[in-house]
């Protein structure tokens, strides 16, 4: 009896660190039992796939303004709760590596070398102005028709 491929989705909507690397756990777990993986990131989500110094390019007025309020790269990601005037990032990332946990960028490598499929969503990167440029490698760029037929098949199905 050949037992079928299970599916593991998480839409990524939430730019929260926390969040974030809560998504990437997940999908790290899942994936490590054998589960097919796919993270859509969409709105704030889509922040934790910017990288950190990304290629100068041409925008409007707009999207250079939604570009500059936007954090840059996983790393640059606020907390949900506790911000204590922008250092509960630092308190939280401290206490992680007193304990050896793996940071969100950690995460995400990890995911990508267990072969996570890490979609960006094209309407919000038109929506906010992000060029695939500004994305790290490996991402693929779909639109919700791409993660509902992910998720139609999926055995677990988050929204986080």
């Amino acid at each position: 009896m050949v037992q079928e491929q299970k599916k593991t989705t998480i839409v990524l909507f939430s730019g929260d660190y926390d969040k974030a690397m809560a998504a990437y756990i997940i999908a790290n777990g899942a994936a490590a039992y054998d589960h097919e993986v796919t993270i859509f990131h969409t709105f704030w989500g889509l922040n934790a796939l910017r990288k950190e110094n990304p290629p100068a390019l041409k925008k409007g007025r707009l999207e250079t303004m939604f570009a500059k309020m936007m954090p840059r790269g996983a790393d640059k990601l606020g907390l949900s709760n506790m911000q204590f005037g922008g250092m509960g990032p630092k308190m939280i990332k401290q206490v992680m590596k007193k304990h050896n946990a793996l940071t969100l960028p950690q995460l995400i490598e990890m995911a990508e070398e267990q072969d996570v499929k890490m979609i960006a969503c094209t309407m919000t990167m038109d929506l906010l102005g992000l060029q695939k440029e500004e994305l790290l490698d490996g991402v693929e760029y779909a639109g919700v028709a791409a993660y509902l037929g992910d998720a139609e098949d999926g055995n677990v199905n988050l929204f986080i």
